[in-house]
């Protein structure tokens, strides 16, 4: 049953990726057509021969990649923000920092009750999965573990814990990931083809049309930076959610850790 929840919850987070994306690609496309390729950006208000008058009109003239281009960029946006959402819900609702403080502070002074309810209170991917552990401690607790048996029982309910969650923390990374090297590739694409269309206009019969050239080499050029730029900004995010991640991963061992201490020192106390 677990699985098949687990299923499809997977398939419906796919359909809303794709649905993401696919609108993405689409107001990228509205953006170039309509905002940039608005007749008030070229002479004459010919956005087919007239010559740009500002950025937005030299961005129209990059051609069909340029939208595709700016899908992706939205793209990398939309997901950061996502991102950035959910793993400030999976810290909880005060600053991890704090809680972890109180809640080793609490696991050392055997304080078991306290450290749960401070996860209660917390809330969030590492909260719950301290909660987990803590659980587990009270109940290796009342059945007498010795303490090996005790940290080995404790270590696989924090990483049963930590698999449920990791799914969540690195959703959508896998996509802002791929989009660093699509970012680069569709920009050397747009560069290409400015680049055919500029030595098409050298290659032509007579004296070369300065224009079509200007206009290739336009094109090559604004592609290149679109490109670079949504190659850029899905590095620094996936970076950043990546340290993010491992942090909140770090502090749910770091807290593990505690607890199986905690209850070595229990079970050696017992001892003397």
């Amino acid at each position: 049953m677990a699985n098949v929840k687990k299923e499809s919850s997977s398939n419906g987070g796919g359909m809303v990726s794709a649905i993401i994306i696919v609108l993405c690609i689409f107001v990228g496309y509205l953006i170039w057509s309509q905002v940039m390729g608005s007749p008030a950006n070229f002479e004459g208000g010919d956005n087919v021969k007239g010559h740009p008058l500002n950025t937005l009109g030299m961005v129209y003239k990059g051609g069909f990649i340029v939208p595709v281009l700016l899908g992706m960029l939205l793209m990398v946006v939309v997901f950061s923000i996502e991102r950035y959402i959910v793993t400030a819900k999976a810290a909880g609702k005060g600053k991890l920092d704090v809680f972890m403080k109180k809640v080793q502070g609490d696991i050392k002074e055997g304080k078991i009750d306290e450290a749960i309810a401070a996860c209660d209170k917390q809330q969030g991917s590492v909260a719950n999965s301290i909660k987990s552990a803590l659980i587990k401690y009270q109940d290796v607790k009342k059945e007498g573990f010795n303490s090996e048996d005790a940290a080995e029982t404790i270590h696989k309910e924090i990483e049963e814990a930590t698999s449920l969650e990791m799914p969540m923390l690195e959703k959508h990374m896998t996509i802002i990931s791929t989009l660093v090297s699509l970012g680069t590739l569709g920009g050397l694409l747009g560069t290409v083809s400015g680049m055919i269309k500029a030595f098409g206009a050298l290659a032509s019969a007579g004296t070369p049309d300065q224009a079509a050239l200007a206009t290739g080499i336009s094109e090559a050029l604004i592609n290149t930076a679109t490109g670079i730029s949504t190659s850029v900004l899905a590095i620094i995010s996936y970076n950043f959610f990546t340290s993010k991640i491992d942090d909140l991963t770090y502090s749910i061992d770091e807290a593990g850790t505690t607890i199986v201490n905690t209850y070595r020192k229990f079970r050696g106390s017992l001892k003397q």
